[in-house]
């Protein structure tokens, strides 16, 4: 159905909508009141889209009344979990997020859609006038990032980034001690991402093709990506390997690792003026097409110089500042330093305090209401992911790449700067 269409036909069939939901509607027996309350949907609550509804279940102060998928056995589970949740039938189940975003009763929404659909959801999802909770990457594509970060600040919308790293004490404690000058200045960053391909679905044994189960509304599933056979390796949670829809580890890992990289270094307003990097990629006839092996070193004005490696035994897991003074590294599952000390020394009242979270959709709730900045908008996402996308088109073209971070342009290859962006399948457009 062409776009106008159906937010025509969407728009006729919410005109008897309400634009507050009783508390009785939606189960709560008065215990939040309406003034308290932030009424939310979820556009694609597979995966990631079902954390993202366990996770806002669990706050008093959201309340669910939508979600949406194209993936009818989706859609059934996470609107009985929340039906369950709250006692009744009060959550509306879609296939088209355009009309969720019409709805003038729901405050905020969640995105958690194949990055291909990053751009296009968002933009439209702004232009409705909600603040968004999305996943990382912030898109597929640097111009659509762009996009991103110009809607937000356009209609001056709450946006939380699913970089949720920024959220745990740990790393607040390592990028707090860097920027805090604890291992002096830093010259070098190292960022270990995975390699390879997870097989997170099963799938490795199921990428021929095959007609699309009923229960799949598959040319929507494409959307904006290119024309092509359906093969159950291609759709969820395994799309991310296939560079029509994602990015591979490294555009999947990005957004926490190197956006960790970013807050310690003080880089959340910055990005790389020059990029490089070599990847291995599978046999083009393969559905995974993305990288499997990979390492891209950025250089920064301040000389800082940030090596992002997957696949590599020399880079280690997480990140890693090297500063004439000692190093710190940390992970999920740990934080280290040299010297050990380092990780003892305690931050004075007159140095940088870094914002501490109660937790990342927390703040993205209570951000909702007080309209403060979360850790992770927009704008900060988009300069996370500038090395990743930098970097693959680094890779794609063999080329070591000069890069604007103020005009956001890359300098004098014309070939590479078409590579920010891609053609969407018609009709789709931002």
């Amino acid at each position: 159905m062409q776009r106008r269409s159906l937010l025509k036909s969407a728009a006729s069939a919410l005109t008897g909508f309400p634009t507050i939901i009783s508390a009785t509607a939606l189960g709560l027996n008065g215990a939040v009141a309406a003034s308290d309350r932030v009424t939310i949907a979820t556009v694609g609550v597979g995966w990631m889209g079902g954390s993202h509804v366990d996770a806002f279940l669990k706050i008093p102060q959201a309340q669910y009344v939508a979600v949406c998928d194209v993936d009818e056995r989706h859609l059934t589970e996470a609107k009985a979990k929340i039906d369950l949740k709250y006692g009744n039938q009060g959550c509306t189940p879609y296939h088209a997020m355009e009309e969720v975003f019409l709805r003038r009763d729901i405050d905020a929404v969640s995105i958690a859609l194949p990055d291909h659909w990053h751009g296009i959801a968002a933009v439209l999802a702004l232009r409705a006038g909600k603040d968004v909770y999305a996943e990382k990457p912030l898109a597929h594509h640097f111009t659509e990032g762009r996009a991103i970060v110009e809607h937000m600040q356009k209609y001056n919308r709450i946006w939380q980034t699913g970089s949720w790293q920024r959220s745990r004490e740990n790393f607040r404690k390592a990028c707090e001690l860097v920027r805090n000058g604890r291992i002096g200045k830093v010259t070098r960053c190292e960022v270990g991402l995975p390699g390879g391909h997870t097989d997170f679905a099963k799938t490795k044994d199921k990428l021929e093709f095959t007609a699309p189960p009923s229960t799949l509304n598959w040319d929507r599933w494409l959307g904006p990506a290119p024309e092509a056979q359906y093969a159950e390796g291609r759709v969820h949670k395994n799309w991310r390997w296939n560079l029509d829809h994602g990015g591979g580890q490294l555009m999947d890992w990005i957004g926490h690792h190197v956006d960790i990289a970013h807050w310690g270094l003080g880089f959340d307003a910055t990005g790389p003026i020059e990029i490089e990097g070599v990847g291995e990629y599978p046999a083009k006839t393969s559905i995974w097409n993305s990288a499997t092996k990979y390492r891209i070193t950025a250089r920064y004005k301040s000389g800082v110089e940030m090596v992002i490696a997957g696949g590599h035994s020399d880079v280690r897991g997480g990140t890693k500042w090297i500063g004439d003074k000692g190093w710190i590294w940390v992970n999920r599952n740990g934080l280290e330093s040299n010297p050990a000390e380092v990780l003892t020394a305690e931050i004075g009242p007159g140095e940088l305090h870094l914002p501490k979270s109660p937790g990342h959709y927390e703040e993205f709730i209570a951000s909702v209401k007080t309209r403060a900045r979360t850790l992770t908008p927009a704008d900060v996402a988009f300069r996370s992911a500038t090395p990743g996308w930098l970097g693959q088109i680094a890779m794609l073209t063999g080329r070591k790449l000069r890069f604007d971070p103020d005009k956001l342009e890359i300098l004098n290859d014309a070939e590479a700067t078409s590579m920010l962006s891609r053609e969407m399948r018609p009709p789709y457009k931002l």
